[in-house]
This record gives structure tokens, sequence and C-alpha cells, in this order.
């Protein structure tokens, strides 16, 4: 499991953006707070994070912070 900071998101449409990003890696699952501007995203199969990254800032959000659990 990984957790993402992206502090730009500011409404629900913001978490559609960021959650169809991450669910369209493979293997991937998102699950989008708004209210704690994070994603915490599951995975069945090393994802790297440099993909879950990219896949957020291709949709024009900034990750701040990437933790693994």
């Amino acid at each position: 499991m990984t957790v993402l900071k992206v502090p730009e998101m500011h409404c629900e449409n913001c978490v559609f953006s960021v959650t169809k990003a991450i669910n369209r890696i493979e293997g991937a699952s998102a699950d989008v707070d708004l209210k704690k501007k994070r994603a915490i995203v599951s995975y069945d199969r090393e994802i790297s994070e440099d993909a879950i990254r990219k896949a957020v800032e291709q949709e024009g959000f900034k990750v701040t912070e990437i933790r693994n659990r």
C-alpha cells in the first residue's frame, strides 16, 4: 500500500480525476480522501512510485509526498 499527498484537490471532480488516473494502472486501486487530500493506493503486483506519481501528475495534480505502508 502506498499513500500519496495530493494537496491541490479541492472538489469531488478532483477526487474522480485522481481515482481514475490511479485505477488506470493495471493492478492498482485507489481510495481518495478529499478532506485529508490523500490517495491510498492498493495493488496486487509491484508498481513503482514513479508510475503512480506520473499517472496523477498527468491529470494536472502535484504529488507532494509518497509513503509506503
